[in-house]
């Protein structure tokens, strides 16, 4: 079994078998209990596992692990397996439709119905990154900077926010930070994203939009500086450059 598992790409329900004490003192008994998982195979081989719950929804925080451990530590439950997957492809065809509603919402400037939408699509997978994109950009547009920072931190912690797919988002989410006056957030938000892509010139050339808006000139000509190392012709960070040394030499 292990050599084909190795050569397949991984999707569907495992559990673990744990000993459990039940009753007080000369009643006590030793119980079998069984914990199911759903484990996904994402890019680059890692597989992420979450915990199935009793009504036969995932909760609790996503973990990844390798194809070793998993066969080391849990076992298959292939029976579990096709049905669970019907029920996940039905739960995301919801969180789609419910997303683009709120979408839909947020375009037209209805940013409570828009909300209302992304909280039911959030109330079926808390870490999809459309949603909580969408529930920020609605807290920002109505200047509830407590709410939107709850979000932005949410968003750091996941590194699909900061994919190729969802990139419009990203920038999207970034620049209404900056412009909210939330500038400390869009920094620490770019900065993150360095982490994931430090050999993007576009998120230096924000972080120094970022930290001129707070004051900071030597810090914003820092990342101009990182910017340029990566892209020497980066014509933006180039013209910003020029704009700080007028800056620099008419206050001097």
């Amino acid at each position: 079994m292990g050599n084909a598992f190795l050569e397949q790409r991984v999707s569907g329900v495992f559990y673990q078998k744990t000993q459990a004490s039940i009753g007080i003192g000369t009643t006590t008994r030793k119980v079998e209990q069984y914990v199911y998982y759903y484990v996904q195979e994402r890019d680059g081989e890692v597989l992420e596992l979450q915990t199935i719950g009793p009504d036969n929804t995932l909760y609790g925080e996503r973990v990844t692990l390798s194809r070793e451990e998993l066969l080391a530590d849990y076992m298959p439950e292939p029976q579990m397996s096709l049905e669970f997957a019907r029920q996940l492809a039905e739960q995301q065809r919801e969180i789609t439709k419910a997303v683009a509603r709120g979408d839909k919402f947020y375009k037209r400037g209805e940013t409570y119905s828009a909300e209302f939408e992304y909280c039911k699509a959030l109330a079926l997978d808390e870490e999809n990154v459309r949603a909580n994109f969408g529930i920020g950009l609605c807290y920002i547009t109505r200047g509830e900077q407590d709410k939107a920072r709850m979000v932005f931190e949410r968003l750091v912690e996941l590194e699909a926010s900061f994919s190729d797919e969802h990139k419009h988002l990203f920038n999207e989410f970034g620049i209404n930070l900056r412009k909210a006056g939330m500038h400390a957030e869009a920094l620490a938000y770019y900065a993150r994203a360095v982490q994931l892509c430090p050999t993007d010139e576009n998120l230096q050339h924000n972080m120094a939009r970022a930290a001129f808006d707070m004051g900071d000139m030597k810090l914003a000509a820092q990342h101009l500086n990182d910017c340029l190392k990566l892209n020497s012709s980066h014509q933006e960070a180039r013209q910003f450059v020029e704009f700080l040394k007028r800056k620099k030499k008419a206050k001097d």
